[in-house]
C-alpha cells in the first residue's frame, strides 16, 4: 500500500469564507489565490509570510486560471471572463456568456485544461432543476463549445496529463467521472467512483504528479487520495465540515472550506469553517502549472 503522505493539517488563513473556493498558486507572484464565491471576493495567501490580501470583486468569481499572457481567465456568474488585480480590487472584461439564456443557472468550478483551454461547469444557482448543468470549454482562440449537459452540481475538472484523461464530478450525485482527453473535449466517460452518504460530497480536486487524485469532500470533513485505479490511498480529516477544494504546491495542500448552510451550532463546533486550511506532506507532489494560452 502507498505511504499516506500527510504530516499535519491547520489554518492558515480564517477569513470565514461563505463559500471558499478555486485555490490556485501563482508562481508569478508567489501567492496562492482562493475566492469566496458568494461573499464577492478573492484573497491572495503569501505562504512566505503567512499574510492574505482580499481584494472585493464586481460580483460572483468561481474559478481561476493562470493566463500566459498575464492576469487571469476566470468563470464568473454569467460566463467567461478576463481576470486582473488592481490596487485592492478585482478588475473582469467579459469574454462570453454561453448560457445567456438560462437565466436560472450560474458558472461553478473550473480549469485549465492540457492544451490551453479552460473548462468549467454550470448549475442551477438554487439546485432545484437536477439536470440543467453543463461543462463548456473556452479554446485559446476565443471559441466556446458545450462539452457535456444533464449535470446537477459540476465541480472539477482534474486532468491527468500520463494518462490523456480528466476527471469530473457531479457532487449532488456524489459520482466521479473519468474519460478520455481529446482536442477540444473528452471521450468515453465512465463513472470512477460513486459514493455513499456517509462519506459527503465529492467537490473540487485535483491530480499531484504521482497520478494520484485528491478530493475535497463537502460534508465528509476530509480531503481524500486515490490511486488511477480508484483506490482510496488516503483520507486527512479537516477541522470544517465541508473543505470543497485543493490546490497542490510543492509539499503542501492548500484546502479551501465554506461556512454556507451551517447552523449556529453547527459555527460553534466547527469555528474554522471558511478558513483556509494547509497540509503538509512528507514530500512534494505538485504537478507544473498550466496556462491559458488565450
Amino acid at each position: 500500500m502507498t505511504a499516506t503522505l500527510a504530516k499535519s493539517v491547520r489554518p492558515v488563513a480564517p477569513v470565514e469564507a461563505v463559500l471558499g473556493e478555486g485555490p490556485l498558486f501563482d508562481p508569478r507572484i508567489r501567492r496562492l489565490l482562493f475566492l469566496d464565491i458568494k461573499g464577492e471576493a478573492l484573497f491572495a495567501y503569501d505562504p512566505q509570510t503567512e499574510q492574505t490580501e482580499r481584494y472585493a470583486a464586481p460580483g460572483m468569481v468561481s474559478a481561476l486560471g493562470l493566463r500566459r499572457k498575464g492576469g487571469y481567465v476566470c468563470a464568473r456568474r454569467d460566463g467567461f471572463a478576463q481576470l486582473t488585480l488592481g490596487a485592492g480590487a478585482v478588475e473582469m472584461s467579459a469574454i462570453f456568456d454561453p448560457e445567456e439564456e438560462v437565466p436560472g443557472n450560474r458558472f461553478n468550478d473550473g480549469k485549465v485544461d492540457l492544451s490551453g483551454g479552460f473548462w468549467a461547469g454550470t448549475m442551477d444557482e438554487r439546485e432545484t432543476d437536477k439536470s440543467a448543468g453543463s461543462w463548456w470549454r473556452l479554446s485559446p482562440d476565443g471559441d466556446v463549445a458545450k462539452l457535456a449537459h444533464g449535470f446537477h452540481v459540476t465541480n472539477g475538472p482534474a486532468f491527468d496529463p500520463d494518462r490523456d484523461r480528466v476527471y469530473f464530478t457531479d457532487s449532488a450525485r456524489r459520482t466521479i467521472f473519468v474519460a478520455g482527453v481529446e482536442a477540444g473535449g473528452f471521450s468515453e466517460k465512465r463513472v470512477f467512483l460513486q459514493f455513499e452518504a456517509s462519506d459527503g460530497y465529492p467537490d473540487g480536486m485535483e491530480v499531484d504528479a504521482d497520478g494520484h487524485l485528491w478530493v475535497a469532500f463537502w460534508d465528509g470533513g476530509a480531503v481524500r487520495r486515490f490511486s488511477p485505479e480508484g483506490d482510496l490511498l488516503e483520507e486527512i480529516a479537516v477541522p470544517a465540515p465541508r473543505p470543497t477544494s485543493v490546490a497542490l504546491v510543492g509539499d503542501r495542500v492548500y484546502v479551501t472550506s465554506a461556512r454556507v448552510g451551517l447552523k449556529a451550532n453547527d459555527l460553534a463546533a466547527w469555528p474554522l469553517s471558511g478558513a483556509l486550511f494547509e497540509i503538509a506532506l512528507t514530500r512534494p507532489v505538485s504537478p507544473p502549472p498550466r496556462y491559458f494560452e488565450g
